[in-house]
């Protein structure tokens, strides 16, 4: 196979969130960032902490920024829970079940400190580890399992998270969440 074949590719979406095309994920990213697909995943291990990550410096946007658990495009002929799966197991060496979209219609554009915009359509998943975890260092620099209450008293600090997370923390606890942050049988 050709390095082509092997290229990411993320779903472009027009202003009613309607897929209009794809583009190659190596090029969306930068000051005029075109409204794309993505997903969010926040996982919970079974004493009900939930996973940070520090993204890896080598990431083009938010180098070595703490965030969720996991981020990421689902493909073309993906859905959005095949993508999580997908891309959790990738960047964190984890398996997890229970995948459960929890905020269907988050949607959000931030810039970074360089220029580089997100502008994504991205639904927010739950779930929970089923294995242990042996995170990708080109994705993940550091890792921690905290409380949602540390989590949510980081979201009021803008700068201490990654902006999406900072926007989808007090909306999750406002959905619900609390059969994820107790513990498991």
């Amino acid at each position: 196979m050709t390095a082509l074949a092997h290229e990411e590719l993320v779903v472009l979406l027009d202003e009613h969130e309607r897929p209009i095309g794809t583009a190659p994920k190596a090029t969306v990213h930068h000051a005029d960032t075109p409204l794309h697909l993505a997903f969010s995943c926040y996982v919970f291990d079974g004493a009900g902490r939930v996973l940070t990550t520090r993204r890896a410096l080598s990431k083009i946007t938010w180098p070595g920024v703490w965030t969720n658990a996991c981020c990421g495009h689902p493909g073309p002929d993906e859905t959005p829970e095949d993508a999580v799966r997908r891309r959790v197991e990738q960047e964190l060496g984890l398996v997890v079940d229970d995948v459960t979209c929890v905020l269907p219609r988050f949607r959000y554009r931030a810039t970074a400190a360089d220029g580089t915009v997100e502008n994504e359509v991205c639904p927010v998943f739950c779930a929970r580890a089923a294995s242990d975890l042996d995170p990708d260092p080109s994705e993940v620099m550091e890792w921690e399992w905290v409380s949602w209450t540390d989590l949510e008293t980081a979201a009021t600090v803008p700068w201490l998270i990654s902006p999406w997370s900072a926007e989808q923390i007090p909306q999750l606890s406002k959905a619900g969440i609390a059969r994820w942050v107790g513990p498991t049988a």
